[in-house]
């Protein structure tokens, strides 16, 4: 399980960011930078980021099928309301005012549909921004883990150089 090991680690960060409180022998802004950034990296090793990659696809397919549903649906037709004959004179006041409270609920449902319809289209480009930076996240673990790599070797060179010129100045 990813990060199952990070209670430990947080609960002994946590207690040198106290023990470093009670000596104040570190400068109050590094150690609230310190503890901050524990916080944040314990957040970030708890997050299940394979799943989170692996499901980025599927966001984002989601949120063109939202965006291809809701932008094929026009709002209801307003004509045709009111071309339809009232069932009573146009002079009896709770016709008219029935008339007045209908026209405005169908302008309510047309200003709604708008609204949806620039929800759903903010939905696709946060779903699209979340695969780029998704791909982005991911290329950079490569890099890291081929940087760490690469230093490690390079570690161990340097050690090995440094064991041999030992040895040749001692002998």
């Amino acid at each position: 399980m990813p990060g199952s090991n990070g209670g430990t680690h947080r609960v002994q960060s946590l207690e040198l960011c106290e023990a470093w409180d009670r000596s104040k022998a570190v400068s109050r802004d590094f150690q609230k930078v310190f503890c901050m950034a524990i916080g944040w990296l314990t957040v970030l090793k708890s997050v299940p980021w394979a799943e989170v990659i692996s499901n980025a696809p599927k966001v984002a397919d989601g949120a063109k099928k939202l965006w291809s549903t809701i932008g094929r649906k026009s709002p209801a037709p307003q004509a045709d309301a009111a071309r339809e004959e009232p069932a009573h004179s146009p002079d009896d006041p709770s016709v008219a005012a029935l008339q007045k409270r209908i026209s405005a609920l169908e302008s309510e449902a047309a200003d709604l549909h708008d609204q949806m319809l620039a929800s759903s289209e903010l939905i696709k480009a946060l779903a699209e921004q979340n695969t780029q930076l998704i791909q982005n996240i991911e290329a950079n673990r490569v890099r890291v883990l081929q940087l760490t790599g690469a230093t490690a070797v390079l570690a161990i060179i340097a050690v090995a150089g440094l064991l041999l010129a030992l040895a040749a100045n001692a002998g």
